[in-house]
């Protein structure tokens, strides 16, 4: 199963104009590595990565990670959530696949998640 990232942030709130949000330090790593950590904790280690601002830097810090199958999407610049998934949907290859923005941390049972969804039979869990 996938799980689709959001990464096109600028920082800007952040206080800075060199490093996407999704690159900001937590400790010694990005936040969006920690993010990837807990989901491939839970055998998640396939990532579709939409990436905008400064994607360059995203790319590079990633593009040697071998335990994790990622792909990386162009999304633009100014797109929007629903258009940054839209964008990434030639690498999206199942109709249920987990969506997260990759500049926020939290303690999820990712497991427990994707139970409540298929248990629920709703189009998405959010």
């Amino acid at each position: 199963m996938q799980v689709v990232i959001l990464c096109g942030g600028r920082g800007t709130r952040m206080g800075s104009d060199e490093m996407p949000k999704p690159m900001f330090p937590v400790g010694d790593k990005p936040i969006l590595w920690h993010i990837m950590k807990i989901y491939s904790h839970y055998g998640f280690k396939d990532f579709v990565l939409c990436l905008g601002y400064k994607k360059e830097k995203i790319r590079e810090y990633f593009q040697e990670a071998h335990d994790w199958n990622i792909s990386f999407v162009d999304t633009g610049l100014d797109t929007n959530t629903a258009g940054r998934i839209y964008k990434a949907k030639n690498h999206i290859k199942d109709d249920v696949f987990f969506a997260t923005y990759g500049d926020g941390l939290a303690d999820i049972n990712i497991k427990s998640l994707l139970g409540f969804h298929h248990t629920h039979k709703k189009i998405a869990t959010l």
